[in-house]
């Protein structure tokens, strides 16, 4: 990301959405992203990577805790 458009960003929520300003500077930009309906963020983990994790690392009882 290059930067952030600063006015767009503020009309969006402040005007859009309706936020006071004291509200608008508490959220982070992924709060403010997911308010304004943005879904291109990162997607979680599906179970077919966690799998090859968990081939590529396994437990084992040198590192088990109990």
């Amino acid at each position: 990301m290059d930067g952030f458009d600063w006015p767009v960003l503020m009309r969006a929520g402040m005007r859009g959405l309706g936020l006071r300003p004291n509200d608008f500077w508490a959220l982070t930009p992924a709060e403010l992203r997911l308010l304004l309906g943005e879904e291109t963020g990162a997607r979680p983990m599906g179970r077919t990577r966690l799998d090859e994790l968990m081939a590529a690392f396994p437990d084992t009882a040198e590192g088990a805790r109990g």
